[in-house]
């Protein structure tokens, strides 16, 4: 198979077939050869073909299956060495995939969370969805070897709680890795959205092989991870590399962390999404982007001056660890140079040397996903020893 193939070739059309069939096994979990080619807009004989192909190199297993008293050929992503899932808990979204230890993942799905959710209820939301995509794969939740779980603030590793009170309400005083460990009976570990991001950033993104790197998260929350000799910075208390709360105006406006002028409360979504109030057309980060792509200048405007406070503090981070490269991910960060150029101007302006001393700015390259991966991450590298042997006893 060529590396490169041209575009618009017959090669490339194949892999892309490949890919948008494998993308909808991914989405759904297993579906026949009938229903795939209704999924991805593919003739049955290319399905087939496909199928076939996919089969024979083991990134496929078929299996039969019965419908309405008729034998189809069911379809679904191979499993190799045992499962594992990731669970993403950002401020607008849950996100969960399932892969097997190697990496591959088999199922993933995402649903709307209330502005204010609380841990009881979301956790057993969590609970049903896991449930479902398990089953979607012919598995069930005893075939999980490990979960990680991201969370859109600080945790103490050390007690599985939120580190700081007011970033999080409703999940005070919740040891989440126990909470649903009890719910699901598998062996839980939870970390925050941002080093998650950094770890799956620095292992598979726009940090591969960086000696040290920050990925700063921008979304309605801001917060960094901190990549320093290939691992993540924690802190004593999982606090480290909260630069959403670094203060940037001592007389702004109150913070949910209970200081004053907080980067969050200048360059956050909810910060600049309050800028239009009155626009009933700017619901979202989504809407203010587009916005801005389609050139109306004010939604620039407020997204640059959102990157010159961010460069501001993010000269401090520079100034105090002294990374490699900075990876700016989250919803913001689609916005691309935007955001970026005048984040990168201000750096350069704040930071300690000169031009060609100062951490590189780069965009995220695994997008919205890049804390998912790391949840992943975080489950892979959980996997207990009794899941070792299993692993070698299935191999």
């Amino acid at each position: 198979m060529s590396r490169n193939p041209t575009p618009g070739s017959q090669t490339s059309l194949r892999e892309a077939n490949r890919a948008r069939l494998v993308d909808a096994l991914k989405h759904h979990g297993r579906l026949t050869q009938v229903e795939l080619a209704g999924a991805t807009g593919l003739s049955p004989a290319t399905v087939s073909n496909i199928v076939k192909e996919l089969s024979a190199s083991g990134v496929l297993h078929t299996s039969i299956t019965s419908r309405s008293g008729r034998r189809a050929i069911q379809v679904s992503l191979a499993r190799q060495l045992g499962l594992v899932a990731g669970l993403h808990f950002s401020s607008r979204h849950l996100r969960v995939a399932i892969s097997d230890v190697a990496r591959t993942i088999v199922t993933e799905n995402h649903v709307p969370l209330a502005p204010d959710h609380r841990y009881d209820s979301e956790l057993d939301r969590a609970t049903l969805l896991l449930t479902d995509m398990v089953e979607s794969i012919d598995a069930s939740l005893s075939d999980l070897l490990a979960v990680g779980v991201g969370m859109p603030a600080p945790v103490d590793t050390r007690t599985g709680m939120i580190s700081t009170p007011g970033l999080l309400r409703g999940w005070e005083g919740v040891d989440v890795a126990q909470s649903l460990g009890n719910r699901i009976q598998r062996p839980v570990f939870v970390d925050s959205e941002a080093n998650l991001g950094a770890t799956a950033e620095a292992r598979d993104g726009a940090a591969r092989g960086s000696n040290g790197a920050v990925y700063i998260r921008v979304g309605h929350t801001i917060s960094a991870g901190l990549i320093i000799g290939g691992r993540t910075f924690h802190g004593v208390t999982g606090k480290a590399g909260q630069i959403g709360h670094v203060t940037i105006d001592e007389n702004g406006p109150i913070c949910r962390c209970g200081n004053r002028g907080c980067l969050e409360t200048i360059a956050g979504g909810r910060a600049l999404l309050d800028l239009f109030h009155s626009d009933p057309s700017v619901q979202r980060l989504s809407d203010l982007i587009m916005r801005a792509e389609s050139g109306d200048a004010s939604s620039r405007r407020v997204i640059a001056d959102a990157g010159r406070h961010i460069g501001i503090a993010a000269a401090s981070l520079c100034n105090l660890f002294d990374p490699e490269r900075l990876v700016i991910g989250g919803e913001l960060a689609m916005s691309g140079e935007t955001l970026l150029a005048p984040l990168r101007h201000a750096l350069e302006r704040s930071a300690l040397g000169n031009g060609a001393d100062v951490a590189e700015v780069v965009q995220s390259e695994l997008g919205d996903r890049s804390e998912l991966i790391g949840c992943l991450a975080l489950a892979i590298d959980n996997v207990s020893v009794e899941a070792d042997t299993r692993i070698a006893a299935n191999g």
